[in-house]
Formats: structure tokens, C-alpha cells, sequence
């Protein structure tokens, strides 16, 4: 499905990043996974703008173009009440799970000069709803909501596609804090009629669609991928 396709997944050292990279090259795309840490990849943070446009640029060095990008890379360093939340907090969470999908996605936009594209932004439930304990990231990605439904209006005449996926609770480092809670846990398994947490690779099948032409006519568009949750 992504033969002859060069795309950068950011946050892809781990969780699902490097499910979505691993997906990627299975359906024939050449990938340049990006991480703070990372091996056999780039290492930028995108938290940081120069960070970003080095990303873009390093691709293009590597394999002469960009096809995707995946926006992933994500932080949620506080968990607490909304109210209590640190200037610190919010800085950061908003420069890596937002601001960094931006500038990516501006450089990507440069890149293509006019040539189709597709970017996949990694959202959350927590962003289509009220979140309690984690206020500032489930604000991070409403706006990440946003940002994809306005980029698909303003770049659909640029062939670009613009999409996101909301994932529920997934087995993952980011997520651990949650995932490992037994009271927390059990409440996100009752509420998902599939009664479980998901796995990075079950997202990563969502991420291969929107970025190939099989989504070539969808955009705008934000794909919940919760087991259900959303449902009830």
C-alpha cells in the first residue's frame, strides 16, 4: 500500500511510533523514524523548531523526498487537577504535542512544493472529551483536533491530506501510568465494550490507511480507534 513512499514518523522509538514505522516499511515505504533517543534513525526533539526543519531536510538528504509524516511524538508530564498544573507543564506539553506537530507539518508542506502528501496526527480520545487528572495533554490534543481539520481545509487544494487518529488507552511507556493502575485500568476495560487496552500495532493499521491511497478521497478526518469506548 506505501510502495515507493518516504515518510518520517516522529516519537518512533518506541509505542506507537515504532509500530507505525515497522507497519510502514511492511507495505514497501522507506521510513526515517525520528526520537529524542533512537538508534538507526534521526534524533531531534520536536519540541524544538530547528529540530523540526532539520527532520524534514535529513529526509530528504536520505531518500530525495517526503511522502508522509507522521505526527506522534507526545509528553504528558503532569497528571493531576487542571487548576494545579505548572507553567512548566504546560510549556512542554504544548511545545512537543503541539507546536512540533505544526512545524512539522509547515516543513513538510515546504517539501512538497505542490506534489500530493499526507500527514497522520496522533490524537486522543482525551481530546474529543472532558479529562480529568490530565487536563493539559487531553487540551493538547483537542488542539491537535483542530489543527487537522483546518490544515485538511487549507491544504486540500495543495493535495495534501490531513488526518488524525484518536487512539484509546494503549500498552505504552506514555501511557503506563495509567495502563499499570489497577483501579484505572479496570475502569477504561468495563467502559470499552472490547473490554481491553489496546496494543501499539492495533493503531498502526489506522495510520497505514490514512497515509496511503486507499484514504486518497478522506480528509479532515479523525479516526477513533478505542475499542468502543467512544460508542457508549
Amino acid at each position: 500500500m506505501l510502495k515507493d513512499k518516504v515518510a518520517v514518523v516522529t516519537g518512533a522509538s518506541r509505542g506507537i511510533g515504532d509500530a507505525i514505522a515497522k507497519a510502514f516499511v511492511a507495505q514497501g515505504a522507506q521510513v526515517l523514524p525520528v526520537s529524542r533517543k533512537i538508534e538507526n534513525g534521526f534524533a531531534a526533539h520536536t519540541g524544538k523548531e530547528a529540530d523540526c526543519v532539520a527532520i524534514m531536510a535529513e529526509a530528504v538528504k536520505r531518500f530525495g523526498k517526503v511522502d508522509i509524516l507522521v505526527n506522534n511524538a507526545g509528553t504528558n508530564p503532569y497528571y493531576g487537577p487542571l487548576l494545579e498544573a505548572s507553567e512548566a507543564a504546560w510549556d512542554k506539553t504544548f511545545e512537543v504535542n503541539l507546536k512540533g506537530y505544526f512545524w512539522c507539518t509547515r516543513e513538510l508542506v515546504k517539501h512538497l512544493q505542490g506534489r500530493p502528501g499526507a500527514v497522520v496526527n496522533i490524537a486522543s480520545v482525551q481530546g474529543l472529551r472532558g479529562a480529568a487528572l490530565q487536563g493539559v495533554y487531553a487540551m493538547t490534543k483537542a488542539a491537535v483536533i483542530s489543527m487537522t481539520r483546518t490544515l485538511a481545509l487549507e491544504l486540500g487544494p495543495k493535495k495534501v491530506r490531513v488526518n488524525a487518529i484518536a487512539p484509546g488507552l494503549v500498552d505504552t511507556r506514555l501511557a503506563s501510568g495509567l495502563v499499570n493502575d489497577p483501579a484505572i485500568s479496570a475502569d477504561w476495560k468495563a467502559r470499552a465494550p472490547l473490554g481491553r487496552i489496546a496494543r501499539p500495532d492495533e493503531i498502526a493499521g489506522a495510520a497505514v490507511y490514512l497515509a496511503s491511497d486507499a484514504a486518497s478521497f478522506t480528509t479532515g478526518d479523525v479516526l477513533v480507534v478505542d475499542g468502543g469506548l467512544m460508542a457508549g
